[in-house]
């Protein structure tokens, strides 16, 4: 019998820390083994292993990112496993650990690497990533920070003194990162789902491909590494340049709309109307429809342009998207208006040669005038006139949409919402939905949004009714996919279909389908892009609250009875 220790560190995945917990906890008693668990969550520290519990230990497991307190263990078998593998499978996790060799590999040298995840949400594929890294690197025997970004800004930010003592700067972000403070660092770009996949393959590639900052990239970069790296180098272009103008304009598109709902709920439906001046719901009105929402779309060219030029394009960006919002060309407009600036002013910082005294005028003063005049002139005269005619005749289609056109595209966009779980298909369409309420047009957004709950409220619901069909581990972890399913982050499901792709992802697909069709089908509109069934209370923040509901409802179970009919009963898994 083996006396093992554990370390959990999960940050704001406090429910998901103690399911791991626990999950080691029955893993070590049917194998045997004794295991004492400690979790460190934003919530505080629990079950605090006692002064000298390394005394007599077989072994330590550190799960999860961030202060493990490693310090303790030394002289200790470590090993090291992610919040999702332990929940997937702890028996396995806890089987490794006591594998594992006696004494770690000798390193000659121990590396220090500082690294930023960022995902257009900010929310599940960020933290994931940074799960990644830091377990691989702490694999690997190296010391690793992982800066988090997102629509929430900056969590764990890197010091200077950290970032001048690193090694190297690993950057894993489907949007884009402001480098500025690692000039002169070797610096290493990817995508999210490298580190979510195999993050120490991402970390050696790291260490021994990375480039001084502003150095032209090895050509390695570009040489694919296993299966992920030709959806990471895709990111690199236009998809990345339009996901980081996305992640910028949704805290715009939220704000704006929940204002708005609000100013309504108040002061009724002629709310806006000059009678109303003066009134608290008028001026609610005002902030979120003539303030965040007149932002939307010159914040999405904005930092589509500053994706692909740096700070000197969000000026011509920004005055490229006011325009296009002044023109009536919309989301669409601003997407090409944000194409235009960032690569009008790429070419003219590449090609515009200064004497070096002058080399400060660039970025002040003669890439934002130039840029901006560019950008405001193809606006005006090319590009905004036949961009606003398509959006209107887009708009006028889809608001009188019904019946089988409708329920067309609620499958369409409910598919495609289910399909990767927040990978580019499911942003593709949440971007499309959320760009068409500065339009006016909301039941693509409310097809969005209930579709991308079903998948982790499906997988819940079926762990409880079809319990048979998962292990023990995924049945704890249920709890935590629920909760993230009614919060709207589908990514709550990925575990389980990483577990069983064939037979997950179809059901996933089914419901969400079948829930982006009964939205759009009944003309339920949703203003507010995010926030789950936590923004279903809210007066007019969606319209048919009742059958958008059952919509809900109808996919989830609809996700639950697939997934009894596809999946065979664990025993049969095992035994097969």
């Amino acid at each position: 019998m083996a006396n093992m220790l554990a370390v959990i560190a999960a940050g704001d995945l406090s429910t998901q820390a103690v399911l791991a917990a626990e999950a080691l906890r029955k893993a070590a008693a049917a194998l045997g083994h004794t295991i004492q668990v400690e979790v460190r969550s934003s919530l505080g520290v629990r079950n605090t292993l006692p002064a000298g519990a390394a005394q007599g230990a077989q072994g330590v497991i550190l799960v999860g990112s961030g202060d493990l307190g490693e310090e303790r263990f030394a002289g200790l078998k470590r090993s090291a496993a992610a919040l999702d593998a332990v929940l997937r499978d702890a028996r396995a996790v806890l089987e490794q650990a006591l594998a594992a060799p006696a004494q770690a590999p000798v390193r000659t040298e121990t590396k220090k690497i500082v690294a930023i995840t960022s995902c257009p949400t900010g929310i599940a594929h960020t933290f994931m990533a940074a799960e990644g890294i830091q377990q691989a690197a702490q694999a690997l025997g190296h010391a690793v920070r992982v800066e988090t970004q997102g629509s929430v800004g900056a969590r764990d930010t890197l010091t200077e003194q950290e970032i001048r003592e690193a090694d190297v700067v690993l950057i894993a972000a489907d949007t884009q990162v402001d480098l500025a403070r690692f000039a002169g660092k070797r610096v290493f770009k990817s995508g999210t789902k490298p580190a979510i996949n195999d993050g120490r393959a991402l970390v050696e590639r790291a260490l021994a491909e990375a480039q001084p900052h502003g150095a032209a990239p090895a050509p390695a970069d570009s040489v694919a590494a296993g299966k992920a790296e030709p959806a990471a180098a895709q990111r690199s272009g236009p998809y990345k340049h339009l996901m980081t103008g996305v992640s910028f304009m949704l805290p715009f598109v939220v704000t704006g709309g929940l204002l708005i709902a609000i100013a309504f709920a108040l002061g009724g439906i002629y709310v806006f109307e000059d009678s109303q001046q003066g009134t608290l719901g008028n001026a609610l009105f005002q902030i979120g429809a003539k303030g965040a929402f007149a932002l939307m779309v010159p914040a999405l060219a904005g930092y589509i342009a500053f994706s692909i030029a740096d700070r000197p394009g969000i000026t011509p960006g920004m005055v490229g998207g006011i325009l296009a919002a002044n023109l009536g060309a919309g989301f669409l407009g601003g997407i090409v208006a944000g194409f235009i600036a960032g690569y009008a002013t790429s070419f003219l910082n590449r090609n515009i040669k200064l004497h070096k005294n002058l080399e400060g005028l660039k970025p002040v003063l003669i890439l934002p005038l130039l840029g901006s005049l560019i950008t405001g002139l193809a606006m005006i005269y090319v590009v905004g006139a036949p961009v606003a005619e398509a959006l209107a005749t887009l708009s006028t289609w889809l608001k009188g949409m019904q019946g089988s056109s409708a329920i067309l595209l609620g499958l369409l966009i409910g598919a495609m919402m289910a399909f990767d779980m927040g990978g580019p298909v499911n942003k593709a369409a949440y971007a499309f939905s959320t760009g068409l309420i500065a339009s006016q047009v909301y039941t693509p957004m409310a097809a969005a949004m209930a579709a991308g709950m079903v998948p982790p409220l499906g997988i819940a619901l079926a762990t409880k009714l079809f319990a048979d069909r998962f292990t023990r581990e995924e049945r704890e972890a249920g709890n935590a996919a629920g909760i993230l399913g009614i919060a709207f982050i589908t990514e709550g499901a990925i575990p389980f279909a990483a577990r069983d792709p064939l037979r997950v992802i179809p059901a996933l697909v089914l419901g969400a389908a079948l829930t982006g069709a009964i939205s759009m089908g009944i003309g339920a509109e949703l203003k507010v892009p995010h926030g789950g069934i936590f923004v279903l209370p809210i007066p007019n923040a969606v319209t048919h609250l009742a059958g958008y509901v059952v919509a809900l409802v109808a996919g989830t179970l609809t996700t639950a009875v697939a997934l009894r009919v596809l999946k065979r009963p664990v025993s049969t898994v095992v035994t097969a």
